[in-house]
């Protein structure tokens, strides 16, 4: 895979402070109707509250193309990341954001990857032609979570 972009997602769930990350992955990967029938977690990493702190979690491969946005082929391009927890009704946390900051330097470093090039899945959806605003697409990673000012961490 060459990875070019990075995709941020949520998971639009409650962080409870237990690791929902093994829910998430069963979820993926049991057969329709329970769940998706995908052979992994979509995701290559996630990051969610554990106890008090807020850690990244491992998912899918990075060898393998990711499941978590088929549109414009972003699944052999884009490095998933999904922010457990749900970002509609509010906003995320600093501290999510912040250890996220550790994970995203280190991939932009590793691949090259431009502040430009990360997107929220909604983001995605709008380069493929389906607007979220107008209940085409999803919100993903939450309406509350404000893509242009996340990419400024990185400029």
């Amino acid at each position: 895979m060459k990875w070019t972009h990075i995709a941020i997602h949520h998971s639009l769930t409650k962080d409870s402070q237990t690791v929902s990350w093994s829910a998430i992955r069963q979820y993926h990967t049991n057969p329709k109707p329970i769940g998706k029938g995908w052979s992994d977690i979509g995701y290559p990493w996630g990051i969610e509250l554990v106890g008090h702190d807020y850690e990244i979690i491992m998912g899918r491969r990075m060898d393998r193309a990711g499941a978590h946005a088929r549109e414009m082929g972003m699944n052999r391009k884009a490095i998933g990341i999904c922010f457990v927890g749900n970002f509609d009704p509010g906003s995320p946390p600093e501290n999510l954001l912040k250890r996220g900051d550790d994970l995203i330097d280190w991939l932009m470093d590793l691949y090259d990857i431009p502040p430009e090039n990360i997107l929220g899945h909604r983001e995605i959806g709008l380069m493929a032609g389906f607007d979220w605003e107008k209940g085409q697409f999803k919100s993903c990673p939450g309406r509350r979570f404000d893509m242009d000012k996340f990419r400024e961490r990185y400029a």
